[in-house]
């Protein structure tokens, strides 16, 4: 069975000076993990969490150490899950690959595998007109 998710990836800017949160951010933001509603980062903050804890948390764990409200956690989580980018593993949820660089690897075919099916498409379209 297919699973159909959305998969957002900007192109912007790297910056020049870089920690580790500012790489953390860069990758979020690239991800589209930050909107312009979202005005404390609270997406960006619960999938800081899950970076920070490979075996995963709890929506209630999540809750406490980001202080953000039940019903935020849970909406992010959702839509995390929604983006393909975790995984919940009975109560706990996890980021869906075991390093940054494999998730990114997974995406990068995922978004290929996609390409490929509207270039088959495409071609399709390009002969019937």
């Amino acid at each position: 069975m297919i699973r159909e998710f959305q998969i957002t990836i900007r192109k912007i800017k790297k910056p020049k000076l870089t920690n580790l949160n500012e790489n953390i951010q860069f990758l979020a933001e690239s991800l589209g993990l930050f909107n312009k509603r979202d005005k404390e980062k609270s997406c960006y903050r619960v999938f800081l969490e899950l970076v920070k804890n490979k075996s995963g948390l709890s929506a209630e764990e999540i809750t406490i150490t980001t202080n953000l409200t039940r019903p935020t956690v849970i909406h992010h989580l959702k839509n995390l899950l929604d983006y393909n980018l975790i995984i919940k593993d009975k109560s706990k949820y996890k980021i869906k690959k075991e390093s940054l660089n494999s998730l990114v690897d997974f995406l990068e075919n995922e978004v290929n595998a996609a390409l490929n099916e509207l270039k088959e498409i495409a071609k399709d379209i390009d002969k019937e007109l």
